[in-house]
């Protein structure tokens, strides 16, 4: 009887601890023991998410959404914006953007729209164990939209990269459900680049 009480303890009290770490894990304690960051290796964080709310302003040349100190980017550089309407739901809102003072091509995308029932269509489309992707699973939906941005949009930044210099980035950067399609695509182009052809920096 004592063995048995003595098991019953060790596996509830193995239980408690499994439920007290999983009740108090935050998101920073994946980040707790990696370097700080530099100067400079933040300083692209400002600037992409700038452009990536240039997505949401409905015109750049006078917006009415600006953040503090301004969007800090040229419209004449802006190659594309693609809205809703274009992408008939298989996408959120993007904008193509051509950065000749920091050598990138940048594709932004948008996040979610409370009142966009795509969105909420392209979010909903998953299940566990559902989508294989490169060895592990992913989520349904979005892996379907970043394959659906990269079909429509590999020919611009192909061009625009061999235009412009093999030397510039390509960007790809979300905010949201635009920031799950954009991790993605950057993982399909940086395995799967045929499409592209061989960037030096994808990030």
């Amino acid at each position: 009887m004592s063995v048995s009480c003595g098991v019953e303890c060790v596996v509830v009290l193995g239980c408690l601890r499994w439920a007290w770490k999983r009740c108090t894990y935050i998101g920073s304690d994946d980040s707790a023991t990696w370097p700080i960051a530099t100067a400079e290796e933040f300083e692209p964080i400002p600037r992409v998410c700038r452009i990536i709310l240039a997505v949401y302003e409905p015109d750049l040349r006078c917006p009415k959404y600006a953040p503090a100190g301004d969007y800090r980017l040229n419209p004449d550089w802006v190659i594309k914006r693609v809205t809703y309407e274009q992408t008939e739901g298989h996408a959120p809102p993007y904008l193509i953007y051509l950065d000749h003072d920091n050598r990138e091509i940048v594709l932004a995308i948008r996040g979610l729209n409370l009142v966009k029932e795509s969105d909420y269509k392209l979010l909903l489309d998953n299940r566990l164990g559902m989508q294989m992707f490169d060895g592990g699973y992913v989520h349904h939906g979005l892996l379907k939209s970043a394959i659906w941005v990269l079909n429509a949009e590999s020919d611009t930044l192909k061009r625009l990269w061999e235009e412009n210099g093999r030397e510039y980035k390509m960007v790809f950067a979300g905010h949201s459900l635009g920031s799950g399609v954009a991790s993605l695509l950057s993982v399909i182009v940086a395995n799967h680049g045929n499409k592209l052809g061989e960037f030096r920096g994808i990030w």
